[in-house]
């Protein structure tokens, strides 16, 4: 039966690549896609609603759901201040998944980051702990949480950060290794698919990098 699909983060690095994949895959017929600003090239099967207030976006969605996916994912220095930025990564995607649930939703996937840890001493990663733990406190059927590392691709305004670390990343090992977005956009698209193998799977961004080259295999 075709899917009805929730995506948050339609506009980012991972979130735009996700987003092309869902549209091209037969077993999606309709993607809801709040954003701040209109989506770029989007087909008939995209409703994307825009608007300042991504979660009153959210309150006005009332079809039912099947599976949902956060991309949300900022900086401090993007979002402006620490406030700011626990807003957007942490109680967006909560409410989102919320939503998600409440439309009847089985499967939330969400990107996190890797060292996400609620009682970590910095707060990047404190930040992304939280996130974490708060959606596991909504009792999902089934939570996907990916934790990539230092993402490779091509933003619309690169990160300066980014440009700096990158290319120290690709020198590390495991999962500390930089990563293509494009690869964890392919990892959530197949298991949101995929049999559920537990309520809550997190996936770290070597295993993430492991499963989108399976897929080319």
């Amino acid at each position: 039966m075709p899917k009805t699909v929730l995506i948050l983060g339609a506009s980012g690095l991972i979130g735009s690549q996700l987003l092309s994949m869902l549209e091209s895959d037969s077993r999606v017929n309709r993607i809801y896609a709040p954003s701040r600003r209109p989506l770029s090239g989007v087909g008939s099967k995209v409703i994307n609603s825009v608007g300042d207030d991504l979660q009153a976006l959210l309150d006005g969605l009332t079809e039912p759901v099947d599976i949902a996916f956060c991309c949300l994912g900022s900086t401090i220095k993007a979002a402006g201040s620490r406030e700011a930025f626990h807003f957007s990564d942490v109680i967006l995607p909560v409410h989102g998944g919320k939503t998600a649930l409440q439309l009847g939703a089985t499967h939330y996937l969400v990107v996190s980051a890797i060292g996400a840890n609620a009682k970590s001493w910095f707060f990047y990663n404190r930040t992304k702990g939280e996130m974490e733990q708060s959606l596991m406190a909504q009792h999902w059927p089934h939570l996907t949480i990916a934790r990539p590392s230092m993402l490779l691709g091509n933003r619309p305004t690169p990160r300066a950060n980014e440009l700096i670390a990158a290319p120290i990343f690709k020198l590390f090992p495991g999962k500390w290794k930089s990563i293509q977005a494009s690869d964890v956009a392919k990892v959530l698209w197949m298991r949101a698919f995929a049999p559920a193998s537990a309520a809550i799977e997190i996936i770290q961004s070597d295993k993430l990098r492991e499963k989108a080259a399976e897929s080319q295999v």
